[in-house]
């Protein structure tokens, strides 16, 4: 018989408790499944690859490699969608922004962790904001003049642009890229007057140095090394610790007596803050299954970016390092932007 309004009325509190504590047990297990059942079913949908840089430069080239078999790993399209401007911020600040589903990714230079040194307003925090799923790939910095350029040595160019104070000048391919900060390691180390200008990329800044509208260019390899094989640019030096093997007759900094000129270029991936830590794992597992592939090796390693794939957690930590150290050398170089 169904029991009567009154009847119902008189359960006790102490059973009301244990009626409600029971199904909310019974609902925290139901969603536990389905959350479950989430995570395995990742990813459903095609992924969103963000590269806060111009195609053709090194983020662009090392993220394109990495995300063409990452498309194959995942059984899901991957789109790429270049989203230059503002020293790869504006990029990065849409994948701050987006869901943290594990659908967005952001694939950046190490630049990104030098941004807060130079832009104290920044509309996201590249600390707090992101999720690290990996480094993929770490690369040195070469100094280039144009091939038509009277310069053949770091000697030649300290020279020339001390006999004309104030009118030359170096590009990067933006504020606050490792290569910006390079060139000012290097302005400070040799004590030379000259003018930084930034680009919008390192394609558009690598045109104006083979034309001569810049004297030089602190630019990582994967996205000038094919113009310096193929005579259009002069390697003059590299910050790498030894010389490369690409580049034999090409001496380091520290052999030409600047030591201090010594910063690499380095790839990372990312995923917004509170991304669930299943797909991270999920991701990570997959992207440093992809660094270890000796076809992928082959063609990071020919672009002269080393693979790494190191765990979220170590990648976290790396970047928090070198981000205190950035600030350091901004501080002790006197950056200071217009």
């Amino acid at each position: 018989m169904e029991p009567s309004v009154h009847a119902k009325a008189a359960v006790s509190p102490t059973r009301r408790r244990l009626l409600i504590g029971t199904a909310g047990a019974a609902l925290s297990v139901i969603g536990g499944g389905a959350r479950a059942l989430a995570a395995s079913d990742y990813p459903s949908k095609p992924l969103r690859v963000v590269i806060p840089y111009p195609p053709g430069g090194p983020t662009d080239i090392v993220g394109r490699i990495v995300s063409a078999t990452l498309s194959e790993k995942l059984g899901q399209s991957v789109v790429i969608e270049n989203r230059p401007g503002a020293s790869g911020m504006i990029g990065a600040d849409m994948v701050a922004k987006a869901a943290p589903d594990g659908y967005t990714l952001l694939i950046n230079v190490s630049g990104q962790l030098i941004n807060p040194s130079l832009y104290p307003n920044m509309s996201h925090d590249p600390l707090k904001d992101f999720s690290g799923i990996t480094n993929l790939a770490s690369t040195p910095i070469q100094l280039i003049v144009s091939a038509n350029s009277p310069v053949r040595s770091v000697a030649d160019l300290i020279a020339l642009v001390r006999s004309q104070p104030g009118r030359h000048n170096f590009a990067s391919s933006s504020n606050g890229t490792p290569g910006h900060l390079a060139g000012e390691a290097f302005k400070a180390a040799a004590k030379l007057d000259v003018t930084h200008v930034p680009y919008k990329g390192s394609a558009p800044a690598l045109t104006d140095v083979v034309g001569g509208q810049v004297t030089y260019m602190l630019d990582s390899m994967p996205s000038s090394i094919a113009l310096v094989k193929g005579g259009k640019l002069r390697a003059l030096a590299v910050t790498a610790p030894q010389r490369v093997a690409a580049l034999p007759d090409v001496p380091t900094f520290a052999e030409l007596g600047y030591p201090t000129v010594n910063l690499s270029t380095w790839y990372g991936m990312w995923v917004p803050a509170k991304t669930p830590p299943n797909l991270i794992a999920r991701l990570y597992r997959t992207v440093s299954g992809i660094l270890q592939q000796p076809d992928v090796r082959t063609r990071l390693i020919e672009a002269q970016a080393m693979p790494i794939g190191d765990t979220p957690e170590h990648f976290d930590a790396y970047c928090r390092s070198e981000a205190k150290r950035y600030a350091e050398l901004v501080k002790l170089a006197g950056i200071r932007l217009q």
